[in-house]
């Protein structure tokens, strides 16, 4: 029996799975990953590379992906709260251009399995957040490509993000409720909307 409760999103290729944790008044303990595990559930990929970032509130990465070397990736916070999505760029799909969207935290350690062929991003909601993910292909800094957070075409619902929509990916103008201005790279501020970016 798996220590994984591993859950199918609406969209296929995409999965929430949430360890088992055991605690007690000293803590906790969980198996971040377990191939035998997720094997088990149906998920047999091989991770190459294990990444991690810190971000302030406000920051905003994506919606990011890879154009030949196209990555699977295994997220989840271990300090902080995320709100993390998916965008599927695959043009064969039946739900091509959907979103899907969950919240990771700390408290909740929940990991979010993104299959390649997604374009991905997340948004800080806590005052930092530290993000970790295992990839299944190594990261090729020429092949990056993205598409526009706000694409008003895939319409993702962030939460606590309020501004309007001008035309393009600039953070300009957004903030999260409380009043923290959202923070994008120039990079990410530049990416088009789905009607003019790479599909796989």
């Amino acid at each position: 029996m798996g220590k994984i409760k591993v859950t199918n999103c609406d969209i296929e290729g995409l999965y929430v799975i949430e360890p088992t944790v055991f605690g007690d008044e000293r803590g906790y303990f969980m198996e971040t990953y377990n191939y035998n595990d997720m094997k088990e559930a149906g998920l047999d990929m091989e991770f190459v590379q294990d990444n991690q970032s810190m971000s302030a509130k406000g920051v905003l990465r994506g919606l990011h992906f890879q154009k030949q070397y196209p990555q699977g990736k295994l997220v989840r916070v271990v300090r902080g709260k995320v709100f993390d999505v998916a965008v599927d760029l695959r043009a064969d799909s039946k739900t091509y251009g959907k979103w899907f969207g969950v919240e990771l935290s700390a408290e909740n350690k929940k990991q979010f399995y993104i299959s390649p062929g997604f374009a991905h991003g997340f948004v800080v909601l806590s005052d930092e957040a530290e993000f970790c993910y295992k990839c299944t292909d190594f990261y090729h800094p020429n092949d990056e490509g993205g598409v526009a957070w706000n694409d008003p075409d895939i319409g993702i619902e962030w939460p606590e993000i309020v501004g309007e929509y001008k035309g393009s990916a600039s953070a300009e103008g957004y903030a999260l409720s409380d009043g923290t201005k959202l923070n994008l790279s120039d990079k990410d501020q530049k990416w088009q909307g789905i009607k003019d970016t790479f599909k796989f």
